[in-house]
């Protein structure tokens, strides 16, 4: 499984980094730019996320725009809908304007921080991406 978190807080990328090395490939990104970057690079290399695990807060461009560019990109390319890469919004805040929008664009789930492996696991298999 390849996988991307994006993710501001050292911390928390190190931690989430660690735990979900033990289902694939793992890359890291600070900030949403760079979340964008690495996801259509790995598009165009063939080898595409299966997971995504976008922050909310994020600098440059915040985790919700994040999600909308994907998704956006993938109506565009015409993606059916169960090829979508999957994505689990991570977050501090207790916002539920932002949690609302981002199910509204498309996520398939979020983990409020600090991040309970076990609920993270559970949800990872409902969306189907290990047994």
């Amino acid at each position: 499984m390849n996988i991307l978190i994006a993710e501001d807080d050292l911390a928390s990328r190190r931690f989430l980094s660690k735990f979900l090395t033990q289902y694939g490939e793992v890359d890291l990104v600070v900030d949403g730019l760079e979340a964008l970057d690495a996801y259509l690079m790995a598009i165009k290399e063939k080898a595409p996320y299966d997971l995504i695990c976008l922050d909310i807060m994020m600098p440059k461009v915040d985790g919700v725009k994040v999600l909308k560019a994907i998704r956006e990109f993938e109506s565009k390319q015409k993606v059916a809908p169960e090829q979508r890469v999957k994505v689990i919004m991570t977050t501090a805040l207790a916002e539920t304007d932002y949690v609302n929008k981002a199910f509204e664009i498309g996520c398939e789930a979020y983990a409020a921080k600090p991040i309970d492996t076990n609920k993270l696991l559970d949800v990872i298999r409902k969306i189907g991406l290990i047994e």
